[in-house]
This record gives structure tokens, C-alpha cells and sequence, in this order.
């Protein structure tokens, strides 16, 4: 069964309400899928799979398709992290020198994709 697709008003409002302050868990649970969402729209494949947990979790990037394990190309952060690198209030380079991404494999740099344009 496909995930549920985030309507884009809904995200549009979720990425407004993180950006004006303390945003309740549901909030950004939306703006975070919604993100990867648009990330999957940009970029469909399945050769990379981008993790931000505990909100969700997305394969991306044309190449070999992977079905079983761990991924050879993993991206994981965490919810703040991929809100800024996603919207481009904070360059990918930067997060990865600071620790914030675990990227790991030879397709895991998406910086060539974001920022994403909600």
C-alpha cells in the first residue's frame, strides 16, 4: 500500500508553523514526510534511502534497487537537520562536516538535490 501523500497546503503550512517557533510533534512529523516526499517527486529511484527518524524514511535516486538489509547508500539525520538542509537554511556540506547527516555510499551526497522548493 502507497504512503499517504501530504497535500501540498498541508505541508506548505507544517514548514510555516516549524519555521515561527516551537512547532508540536505532529507538525513536524508532517513537514518532515512532506519534504521527503517532494525529495521523492525530485529524485524517484531507489538506490539511496534517506532516514529521518522517527518520522519517516524514503528511496531515492535512480540506480540498483535494493530490497533486503541495510542499503549500501544510506542518508540518516534527524528531523531539525533535514528541515534546514531541505529548505536550504543550512548548506548539506556543513551538516555532514558537523556530524548532523550519517551519509554512507557512493550515491549518498544530495547535495546536488536540495534545496528542495516547496
Amino acid at each position: 500500500m502507497p504512503a499517504r501523500r501530504i497535500d501540498i497546503a498541508d505541508g506548505r503550512a507544517a514548514l510555516s508553523a516549524l519555521a515561527s517557533g516551537d512547532a508540536p510533534r505532529p507538525v513536524t512529523a508532517t513537514a518532515v514526510r512532506y519534504l521527503l516526499q517532494l525529495l521523492d517527486e525530485k529524485a524517484p529511484g531507489n538506490s539511496v534511502e534517506v532516514r529521518v527518524p522517527p518520522f519517516g524514511a524514503v528511496q531515492v535516486v535512480q540506480g540498483p534497487r535494493h530490497t533486503r538489509g541495510t542499503p549500501p547508500n544510506v542518508v540518516e539525520m534527524d528531523a531539525a537537520t533535514w528541515v534546514a538542509v531541505a529548505t536550504g537554511a543550512e548548506q548539506w556540506a556543513d551538516a555532514v562536516a558537523a556530524g548532523r547527516i550519517l551519509a554512507s555510499g557512493t550515491r549518498a551526497d544530495l547535495s546536488d538535490l536540495l534545496p528542495l522548493r516547496p
